[in-house]
């Protein structure tokens, strides 16, 4: 079982969660700077790193996608969304009502990979029985 690939979909649900715990700090952190000049607001974009990594195998399905993949290549940091744009008179780009939205949908994203990573534990131990 040490070289099966049961944990596929673990390891790949457990780096999205890592990711969305990120992007919860970051927009946290842009709530927190809303009024400060010449702030940029900072995001993280896993969803483009996953997407990338996955379009290398075209006509394969789902499964053996998720087999292939390098879980090391999709580490994630934060970077500066739009540095150079600003409507407001400060410099600063934090929109608050989009900032509470992407919360908001960021914590429902959070709380269903958690779910779905319990899940595939819950199926592992019933084949287990």
């Amino acid at each position: 079982m040490l070289n099966s690939n049961v944990y596929d979909y673990v390891k790949v649900l457990d780096k999205a969660a890592d990711a969305s715990w990120l992007r919860n700090e970051a927009i946290a952190n842009n709530i927190a700077n809303v009024d400060t000049p010449g702030y940029k607001r900072i995001d993280v974009n896993f969803e483009d790193v996953l997407e990338r990594e996955m379009r290398d195998a075209r006509y394969v399905t789902v499964d053996q996608k998720v087999n292939r993949l390098m879980t090391s290549r999709l580490e994630v940091g934060t970077y500066v969304d739009h540095g150079d744009f600003s409507y407001r008179m400060d410099g600063n780009n934090v929109d608050i009502d989009t900032e509470n939205t992407e919360l908001a949908s960021n914590q429902l994203k959070y709380n269903a990979l958690i779910q779905s990573v319990n899940q595939e534990f819950s199926r592992l131990q019933m084949v287990m029985k």
